[in-house]
């Protein structure tokens, strides 16, 4: 099912689903990050092992709280193309996400975010494919597969196709 991204008043409806969604870089599958049984079933969807998934945080504030972080950092990152490695304040946080003491935070710049941040909750932020395969820029490039298994797409076009600069301990890593 696709979403209206001007219909976006009911961001509950993001809370309880898997979904496809667009971000500054490639598409994404995302999901609450604190509901343990959906961001099981993107691991399912994505055939992926435990390797950490990072978050879009609903916030700065929410950054400043659980992870540990010099602001300035955030400050020079987000939002934009970036995945800060951060290490978790409590390392059983946020667990299915990322069961290591670090967790992959972004703040994507598009408008889409926006409305994700709306819910108050990290939302898994993974690229839309399967595990080694190459991300999305549109819903078409999307494996049939994946997207019989989620409760809805929002589509809005070609995406730049980029994947975000990971940033640990102040340095850009490029993939």
């Amino acid at each position: 099912m696709k979403f209206d991204l001007k219909n976006t008043e009911k961001v509950d409806r993001f809370l309880n689903s898997v979904f496809i969604y667009p971000t500054d870089t490639v598409y994404g599958i995302g999901c609450d990050a604190e509901d343990e049984k959906l961001v099981e079933k993107i691991r399912e969807i994505k055939k992926r092992d435990a390797k950490p998934f990072s978050v879009i945080a609903p916030s700065k504030k929410w950054i400043l709280e659980n992870c540990e972080v010099d602001e300035s950092l955030i400050d020079k990152y987000l939002p934009g193309a970036y995945t800060l490695i951060l290490k978790k304040k409590k390392k059983d946080f946020l667990s299915s996400v990322s069961d290591t003491e670090f967790l992959g935070v972004r703040i994507p710049d598009c408008d889409f975010t926006k409305v994700l941040q709306k819910t108050g909750k990290p939302i898994v932020t993974t690229s839309v494919n399967f595990s080694g395969e190459n991300p999305a820029n549109k819903i078409n490039e999307i494996d049939s597969e994946i997207l019989d298994k989620v409760d809805f797409v929002v589509d809005v076009g070609e995406l730049s196709g980029t994947p975000s600069t990971i940033v640990k301990d102040g340095k850009e890593i490029k993939r």
